[in-house]
């Protein structure tokens, strides 16, 4: 019998019970993909992560994504997650300390380059998106989305946004919503959702009015991945950066974006997003949050 030690995380919180709860199975060596699949089902989460060692010394980990039906070659907020449970098992057993630490994860999509503060059970990390935002085309036509979402047509869209699609490793269907009121009233109509064709997680949005500054509040549904609702998806929120160069009147330089998800499902969680524009394109964008250990315990099978 192998043993497998495995911790589980509330992430994009700071706060336990809240946020995005992850899975993250250590000493994972000797696993195929199949026997990983089975194990995220077991565990039921939005996605689960296999730390496995790194192809290249430098790095400090090799991960694998699962969701409960597929493994993804890039997540947030397993990337997030992973890298400060990592940052606190070097630390030991001076886990009080929280120094920053910078190091690699390989991942589906490429090494994903890390800063982490950890000490006492929780930490932040940060990573710069390894692939910036690609525009894949329009999105759904809202007349039909509207119906699959339980929304009326005008509850599509606001000031300049419309729905679209892009991809910074993982594509989605992106949605903006007319109000905070009418995103807490989508209800997904799974068969409506299929009639459209759209295979797309769907990510709807809508500016939050709470706070200065890029703020905006988001739901996120993956059906089809086995996610029906996701409380926090980091992967979304850097394609969202594309969203935002297409919709909004940026300018050159830094420009910081708050994106709390997760609050219809009673696990609110606050991803950060900060976009570095240059001549009129994106530069470089980056993800951040932080997370909290909740459980630790053993695999017997």
């Amino acid at each position: 019998m192998t043993r497998r030690r495995f911790v589980t995380l509330d992430v994009f919180t700071e706060e336990p019970y809240a946020g995005n709860p992850l899975a993250v199975v250590l000493d994972a060596e000797g696993l195929d993909g199949p026997a990983m699949q089975r194990i995220a089902r077991e565990f039921n989460l939005s996605e689960t992560v296999f730390v496995l060692p790194p192809a290249e010394p430098r790095h400090r980990a090799s991960l694998r994504i699962f969701t409960p039906a597929r493994e993804l070659p890039f997540a947030g907020h397993p990337t997030v997650g992973t890298a400060v449970l990592l940052a606190l098992e070097d630390g030991r057993p001076a886990a009080a300390r929280a120094d920053a630490v910078a190091f690699g994860l390989e991942e589906g999509i490429g090494t994903v380059p890390c800063v982490v503060e950890a000490g006492e059970g929780r930490g932040r990390a940060r990573f710069k998106v390894p692939n910036l935002p690609a525009f894949l085309g329009d999105g759904p036509e809202p007349g039909a989305l509207s119906a699959a979402l339980g929304l009326a047509p005008g509850d599509i869209g606001f000031a300049a946004h419309l729905p679209s699609r892009h991809d910074a490793g993982v594509p989605f269907a992106f949605v903006p919503v007319a109000s905070r009121e009418r995103l807490d009233a989508v209800r997904v109509e799974t068969g409506a959702l299929a009639a459209l064709g759209e295979t797309n997680p769907l990510y709807l949005y809508t500016p939050d009015p709470e706070g200065l500054g890029l703020r905006f509040q988001a739901r996120m549904f993956a059906p089809h991945l086995g996610v029906p609702e996701d409380p926090a998806t980091g992967s979304a929120a850097a394609a969202f950066a594309g969203v935002l160069m297409q919709f909004e009147p940026l300018g050159a330089g830094e420009h910081d974006v708050v994106i709390r998800q997760g609050v219809a499902m009673g696990r609110p969680s606050e991803i950060a997003l900060q976009l570095v524009v240059e001549a009129g394109a994106l530069r470089s964008a980056e993800i951040g949050g932080a997370a909290v250990l909740l459980s630790e315990g053993v695999l017997l099978a």
